[in-house]
């Protein structure tokens, strides 16, 4: 069985040099089963949803996938400064869902979104690594209750994740630490089981 992970630097794996993020630890734990289960970790950091849809087909049909999870959404979410508006609209979003998942049905019925986390704001307006941008949860409430509803709608597994984290569980106001990626971990871990 072959789990593709697609997504941003959260599921990339920052900032959890024990294990390498929550896909990572999702990779270790069944090759410690000795389970036939390979994850592919195919997160970049400060991807969104339009960077994806740019890569994700021709990275998946050589990987043959029967699982494919999307972790995807947080940086969409982001607001910029210099143009005071979203990163990537709510309406660009919600199509971009649409053609994420026709474009994963062409390898796999089974398809998996993994909710947003929130942001410790103190931290995030503006971000501490680019003045520009910020983080507010009321943003990522938005584009996190969007893939819900996109997934009920689409009859999809939804992973909520907003009620996660806590804000020691975060190393920058944003990315989580090891405690965090495991939390994260232990919430997916299950629910990847389940397609078995």
């Amino acid at each position: 069985m072959n789990i593709l992970v697609f997504g941003d630097s959260i599921a990339w794996g920052a900032y959890d040099p024990e294990q390498g993020g929550w896909v990572t630890r999702l990779r270790n734990y069944f090759e410690e089963q000795e389970n036939d289960i390979d994850v592919y970790n195919l997160g970049i950091p400060g991807e969104t949803t339009t960077d994806l849809l740019e890569r994700i087909e021709v990275e998946a049909k050589p990987r043959e996938p029967n699982l494919i999870i999307f972790a995807i959404g947080i940086n969409d979410a982001q607001f910029i400064k210099s143009t005071n508006d979203l990163r990537i609209s709510i309406n660009e979003f919600q199509q971009n869902l649409a053609k994420l998942l026709s474009i994963a049905k062409k390898f796999t019925d089974k398809i998996v979104f993994v909710g947003l986390t929130t942001v410790d704001e103190s931290k995030t307006i503006p971000c501490q690594w680019k003045h520009d941008r910020s983080y507010f949860n009321k943003n990522i409430r938005r584009f996190d209750e969007a893939i819900g509803k996109f997934c009920e709608n689409n009859r999809l597994k939804f992973v909520l994740m907003n009620d996660v984290l806590r804000n020691d569980d975060l190393v920058d106001g944003l990315h989580p630490n090891t405690q965090g990626h495991t939390k994260i971990f232990n919430r997916i871990k299950p629910v990847t089981e389940s397609f078995q």
